[in-house]
Parts: structure tokens; C-alpha cells; sequence
């Protein structure tokens, strides 16, 4: 379980040597528990202001949902502007927006000034749909720019077809600023760069408890302690009861990738933009082209994690097929699956748990992101800089459902499944007798 799985970014991953488990007693600023994205962006933030820093991680580096991913790297939250916007008010909404961007521009900033290799960010991502909805996306497009001075391309159905040789999609909205890259390099070098800076990195090290006395904190794991004033939660899809209160307010949701085979001059008959792609379900297919000829494509989300490799290459397959019928036959070369952490509200979970105590996790299905502002705001709180996690204050702790909360996601799915079906159904209905 906490090892590295067989997928398109293990195979392609810079080199990296293993961390030792934590061994007897360490003393930090802040101990941070878990070694993914958010953990280590956290991480650097802390150390380069500065503060001493432990990671812990129960595995390898980044080796759950933060390094097998869909890479893509976008503006906006899991939850939509719309949502946040009723919830929260237009400018919380806007200075939310606002720090989504900021994120991008983060990861983007770090792999241009420090180097990182094997990262390969390629700009531009395709929001495309399923069903007619051209007006519904150019008022979008509008507001975008008149609310949040964002600004999207609008592309017609025949444009989205010079770059997607489908019948499914009509419309799109593209977003240049956004883009796409190899998630685990970004955080192997992420990594490397903590420990050049002087934060120290654990693996294979769970945590198992966390005591706290006259504001200070003793994080235990099976072999050793960390005493520190702060602990900071980003545990992600995977995090374990050890959690408490926060692994009872997110559920572990799986969603599925697989790489194709080389596909040569046949990618062409399907798929000519360099541009990542993704749909507007509720469960979207989202791909992309890797090393020239190759799709990574991923999609469908259950409450129960699949990893039958065969299976899920025949499932994705099926969904390929279903976008583009003209590349039956392909061979699938990898399948892999990896659990996400998710809020009821779809968004993440930012701010303080107690005195020194502090989560940045469940950042399901938009995190690349959001994680590394995510990151930025906790060690700003920590660090007496700003309050900005005070921008998620609407978003608490809320009660997944219990045991009962995967079989509720899973049927709330279904249902959503089904509106999308209608939906395509009805516009493919009124395409074909309009011609």
C-alpha cells in the first residue's frame, strides 16, 4: 500500500533514493504529516522563512494521489465559482478565485526558477462539452472577465473539432493560463529542495498519535517522536481514523488513468492540440498527449477503490472508444488508480484544528493548484504574516455521512450520471433533426 504503483509517472520519475524512517526523538518548529503536494509545499513555504521543519509521510514522497494524477495545473477549486459565490458572498469568492490563480502561478514559478527536471509543463487546457451549450459558455466566458478580469477563449463547435476529431463535444472554453506536467517530478524536486533548504523528510513513517500539552505538540510514530509548537494535517485520500475529527469530515474518492500505447500518426485522426482536455460531467473524462504520441486519460470515480489493472484498461478503453471510435484496436500499456480526499462542500480543508494544530488537505480532484496555495496560507498564518486561511472559514469540518457516506456519494453519482446522459441524449435528439 505505500509503495509506488505501476504507472506512466513511476516509469518516467527523476531518480530519487529512499528516506529513512523517523528514529528516535526530533525537535522542529512545525512537524508535518503527510508527504504529498500539500505537505510539501507547506514544507517549503515553512523553510524558506525560515522555521525548521520535520515531514512525515506513511509511504514514499508524493506516492498517493499527489504523483499519479491527471497533471493538470488550473485556475478555480473542485467547487464552483458559482457555489462559493452563494455561499460565501462575490468578494470571498473573488479573492478565492483570486488565490487559485496564485497557485498556478506557484508551481509554474518554482519549475522555471529552480530548474526542476523532467517536469515538462506544456500551457493550455480545453473545458469542452457534451451537449449543445454554446450560449451558456459565452456568458460564462463573460463573467469570467467581468467578475474575476479572467479571460477564457470561446471556441464553436467547429473550431473544437479542428482540434478533436469527435462527435461528442460541441463547444469549449480554453484557458491559457493553466497547464499541464509530470506531478511527481514536481514533487521529487519539490522534495530535494526542502532538504537543501534543511527540512528533514521521513518515509515510512505513520503517524500514530498526536499529544499535546502547554501548547506544545508530541507527533508518535512507531519508532520515534517529533516535540514541535505547530502540526500541520495534509493526509489526504489515505489519511486513517489516526486523523480523528478531520478523516471524519472528507471521503476517499478513486478516480482511474491509463496510458495508451505509442500511438504514432493514429493520435492524429483523434486528437491535434497539445491542449489537456476535459469534459463538463459531474465525472469527466480529462486526457492529454504525453511524449508525442501517447494519450493519459483518466476518468470515472467510485467509492471503492478498483485495481484490477486489466479492468480498469478495459473500462477506460471503453471510454476512449466512446470519444473516439476511430481508435479501436489501441493497447492500453498502464492502468492505475488513486484515492483523493473529499469534503461534502468540494472544498478543501485550510485553517487551525486547535492551538498550534493545522490542516491543508482535501483537495479531491483540483489540487495541484490549490494544494501549493493551500500551503502558502498555512505557513503565513504560522509564520504571523496574514489570515488568509480566514477565506475558508465557511468551509468546516462537516460530517462525511459515516459509514454510510460512501454508498450516499455513490448513489448521489449515479443520479448526476444519469443528468448528464439526458442531457447529451436531448441535445444529439435535437442535432439530428435540426439536420
Amino acid at each position: 500500500m505505500y509503495t509506488y504503483n505501476n504507472n506512466y509517472y513511476t516509469a518516467t520519475m527523476r531518480e530519487t533514493t529512499e528516506r529513512g524512517a523517523l528514529c528516535g526523538n526530533a525537535q522542529a518548529d512545525v512537524c508535518i504529516i503527510g508527504a504529498g503536494l500539500a505537505g510539501l509545499s507547506t514544507a517549503w513555504e515553512l523553510v524558506s522563512r525560515g522555521q525548521s521543519v520535520v515531514l512525515l509521510d506513511a509511504g514514499r514522497v508524493a506516492w498517493g494521489a499527489s504523483g499519479r494524477n491527471g497533471g493538470f495545473v488550473l485556475q478555480g477549486w473542485s467547487e464552483g465559482l458559482s457555489s462559493i459565490e452563494r455561499r460565501c458572498g462575490k468578494p470571498t469568492a473573488a479573492a478565492l478565485f483570486k488565490l487559485s490563480l496564485e497557485g498556478v502561478d506557484i508551481v509554474r514559478d518554482m519549475i522555471t526558477h529552480h530548474q526542476f527536471p523532467g517536469c515538462t509543463p506544456t500551457p493550455g487546457k480545453l473545458s469542452v462539452v457534451r451537449y449543445e451549450d454554446g450560449d451558456n459558455l459565452q456568458r460564462m466566458r463573460d463573467k469570467m472577465a467581468a467578475d474575476f478580469d479572467f479571460h477564457l477563449e470561446y471556441l464553436d463547435r467547429q473550431a473544437v473539432r479542428e482540434k478533436l476529431k469527435t462527435d461528442r463535444y460541441f463547444q469549449a472554453l480554453r484557458d491559457s493560463h493553466g497547464f499541464h506536467f509530470h506531478p511527481l517530478n514536481y514533487c521529487l524536486g519539490l522534495a530535494l529542495l526542502i532538504e537543501g533548504s534543511g527540512g528533514k523528510i521521513h518515509e515510512r513513517s505513520p503517524m500514530i498519535s498526536v499529544e499535546s500539552r502547554n501548547g506544545r505538540h508530541r507527533v508518535i510514530t512507531d519508532q520515534g517522536t517529533v516535540d514541535c509548537a505547530h502540526v500541520v494535517y495534509c493526509c489526504g485520500g489515505y489519511g486513517g481514523p489516526e486523523f480523528g475529527k478531520l478523516r471524519r469530515a472528507f471521503l476517499p474518492i478513486a478516480t482511474y488513468a491509463v496510458l495508451t500505447e505509442h500511438l504514432g500518426d493514429r493520435l492524429a485522426e483523434a486528437v491535434r492540440t497539445t491542449d489537456a482536455v476535459g469534459d463538463n460531467r459531474r465525472a469527466s473524462d480529462y486526457y492529454r498527449v504525453v511524449e508525442g504520441d501517447r494519450l493519459l486519460w483518466g476518468g470515472r470515480i467510485t467509492t471503492r477503490n478498483l485495481q484490477d489493472e486489466k479492468r480498469l484498461g478495459q473500462l477506460l478503453t471503453q471510454d476512449i472508444l466512446d470519444v473516439y471510435p476511430q481508435l479501436r484496436g489501441i493497447r492500453i500499456d498502464k492502468a492505475w488508480s488513486g484515492l483523493m480526499g473529499y469534503a461534502r462542500h468540494k472544498m478543501p480543508h485550510i485553517g487551525p484544528l486547535g492551538q498550534g494544530l493545522w490542516t491543508c488537505t482535501s483537495f479531491g480532484g483540483h489540487g495541484m493548484n490549490t494544494a501549493p496555495i493551500g500551503g502558502r496560507v498555512i505557513a503565513e498564518a504560522i509564520c504571523g504574516e496574514t489570515d488568509r486561511y480566514r477565506l475558508f472559514d465557511a468551509y468546516g469540518l462537516e460530517w462525511n455521512g459515516g459509514p454510510l457516506g460512501p454508498a450516499a456519494a455513490q448513489t448521489v453519482y449515479a443520479g448526476l450520471k444519469m443528468m448528464d446522459m439526458f442531457q447529451e441524449r436531448r441535445s444529439q435528439h435535437r442535432a439530428t433533426h435540426k439536420n
